[in-house]
């Protein structure tokens, strides 16, 4: 699909479709700048009441001499919209038009602005929207494979507005861009996507966007004595890499922001072996990583003035007979001894020597993202990602740009009062705590690998895919990290 921006009048642009929308009073919001036989139309079908009263309703009606099909949509009072109800809009908009034949639609975009919808803002969501809905999975799919129409979307604006609507459109096409290579890499079968997989897709964003790629193999993650994140790999025949993104745009002087993600493209949970049912799913346990190359893509596509470093320990965590048992006891890339009491506990295995490894770029934060606690879904379900730090302005960034681009995080505590549970009687700890509070004593061991930077972890267990009918990767957290990116150049 290909977005235009359009600065005529919308009495001049040629187009199958027009998207208007509605107000509480049932009157057409921008009614002034089309036809007055097209509005004569449409007041006639809404006085039959056809369009129900409930927001973000929507109505498929033959058009006038103008159009050949109206979409109307009920957005309430326009003064009084909100983001979350205007995002909900324009994918239901997308639905009905996924559903016909067309080749041009207008969209008005000022008829959605008010104070809490900027022109940026507005175009930014409606953008977002639009492709998120549109996303298909078929690309392993050799029969009735659907490929999306060749469609225009014509973003009609005010010529005063048209800087704004640029960078809406600009900061909107990236993010997409991003969330659905994240989706991409989420939704291929673990026999492709591999840890060497997940490194040729670094080494192909590097050269895309001009970024330094290093890829660490088994004999280099050895020298740098990752012994905890190597103890994952061991009951696999796919190699662990090691993979570092470098977007160097920033001054020199400019500390870096690192993002980790994790990355087990597969986990059968190891010697403590998860049960058969829904494992399929666990393809999904590589989204951390899928999320840090995701937004590598963005920051590529936007190339934004800052430093920031990507960095996904990847491998599998399968059973074999090389592979960690319960009551094995690792070293870490830290120096740090611990003891393995689950198996299945491998993503904060992995996670803690890449903690380690980003103390060399002396950063000015590091987030790592990762699917790593049910006890996450137990607590938030799949609405928010879950986020811990040792810092709270870092948390209060994280928050509002959730809510800005609309994936949002809550807090949960992280406090000292739960570090014993992870005490062992033979090592420096156990790489789990009790069955309660497990998301929280799993952030307190990664905690314990990030002292000398202002970290923060976010738990997207909940967040990173659907299961059921809707089965799929969702590209969670993407559009939070690149808005918090994008936050980042506004301070800077």
């Amino acid at each position: 699909m290909k977005f235009t921006i359009k600065t005529d009048l919308i009495t001049k642009i040629s187009a199958d479709i027009i998207i208007l929308a509605v107000n509480d009073k049932n009157q057409i919001i921008c009614s002034k700048q089309i036809e007055l036989s097209t509005l004569k139309h449409l007041n006639n079908i809404l006085k039959l009441g056809d369009l129900p009263k409930k927001i973000n309703s929507t109505l498929l009606v033959h058009g006038s001499s103008k159009y050949s099909r109206i979409i109307l949509l009920r957005i309430g009072s326009q003064k009084d919209l909100t983001t979350k109800e205007f995002f909900t809009g324009i994918i239901n908009i997308t639905n009905e038009l996924k559903n016909l034949n067309f080749s041009k639609c207008v969209m008005p975009v000022n008829q959605f602005v008010n104070k809490l919808i900027s022109e940026y803002a507005a175009t930014q969501y409606l953008v977002r929207a639009i492709i998120d809905k549109s996303y298909i999975i078929n690309s392993l799919k050799t029969q009735n494979k659907f490929k999306l129409a060749n469609f225009q979307i014509y973003l009609h604006v005010d010529k005063r507005s048209i800087k704004k609507i640029q960078l809406g459109l600009k900061h909107g096409l990236a993010i997409a861009e991003g969330v659905s290579l994240s989706k991409d890499l989420g939704n291929l079968p673990p026999n492709i996507c591999t840890p060497t997989f997940l490194a040729n897709t670094a080494k192909k964003l590097g050269r895309e966007n001009k970024m330094r790629v290093t890829v660490l193999n088994q004999k280099q993650i050895e020298k740098l004595k990752m012994g905890s994140f190597l103890s994952v790999a061991k009951g696999s025949r796919q190699p662990p890499k090691f993979i570092t993104l470098e977007h160097n745009k920033g001054t020199k002087n400019q500390k870096p922001i690192v993002i980790v993600g994790k990355g087990i493209t597969f986990d059968a949970g190891g010697i403590s072996i998860k049960p058969s049912a829904d494992m399929d799913e666990m393809k999904y346990d590589m989204c951390g990583a899928a999320t840090v190359l995701g937004l590598m893509k963005t920051v590529g596509q936007l190339n934004l003035s800052l430093n920031i470093i990507g960095v996904i320990p990847t491998c599998e965590n399968l059973p074999d007979g090389q592979a960690l048992k319960p009551g094995d006891i690792v070293t870490s890339m830290s120096g740090q001894t611990i003891e393995i009491l689950n198996t299945d506990a491998e993503g904060r295995l992995i996670l803690c020597d890449a903690l380690t490894y980003a103390e060399k770029y002396k950063p000015e934060v590091v987030i790592d993202i990762a699917t790593l606690t049910g006890a996450c879904v137990i607590a938030l379900g799949h609405h928010v990602s879950a986020v811990f730090s040792n810092n709270q302005p870092l948390v209060d960034e994280l928050k509002i740009s959730g809510e800005i681009a609309l994936d949002q995080v809550w807090q949960l505590p992280l406090w000292d009062e739960y570090q014993p549970e992870l005490n062992s009687n033979f090592a420096d700890m156990a790489n789990i705590g009790g069955r309660a509070g497990g998301s929280i004593t799993a952030a307190c061991f990664l905690s314990r690998f990030a002292k000398k930077y202002n970290w923060a972890h976010l738990d997207i267990a909940g967040t990173a895919w659907k299961s059921g009918k809707e089965k799929g990767s969702t590209g969670r957290p993407v559009s939070l990290l690149s808005q918090f990116l994008i936050q980042r150049i506004k301070k800077n």
